[in-house]
């Protein structure tokens, strides 16, 4: 087939077998990849693919996105938290130089 340098050659469809897929997950579970490296790494073509698997053959919950437990979760908006953070530096500020060092001026 030939193809001229501004157009793509036609997408297959792959049949993957349960062996191959499990295998892509148990090593993005195991952190040895993302789903966008293993699909790069796999030569997976859609987008989505691994993670379909994962949610359909992973041991983890792929149904929703991962928050870091040391990452609370703010209901607090960044026009807000930059709003919040101003009043607290303007009250940190209004400390006589003196007063915060113990320093004579």
């Amino acid at each position: 087939m030939t193809t001229s340098s501004n157009q793509r050659p036609k997408r297959t469809q792959r049949d993957y077998t349960l062996a191959f897929k499990l295998g892509v997950v148990e090593r993005v579970e195991k952190g040895e990849f993302t789903y966008k490296q293993a699909q790069a790494h796999f030569g997976i073509q859609g987008r989505s693919t691994v993670l379909v698997w994962l949610r359909k053959h992973g041991r983890l919950d792929w149904s929703k996105p991962f928050q870091h437990p040391l990452m609370p979760s703010s209901k607090e908006t960044p026009a807000e938290k930059i709003k919040r953070l101003e009043r607290e530096s303007n009250i940190n500020n209004t400390v006589p130089y003196d007063a915060f060092f113990g320093v004579d001026i």
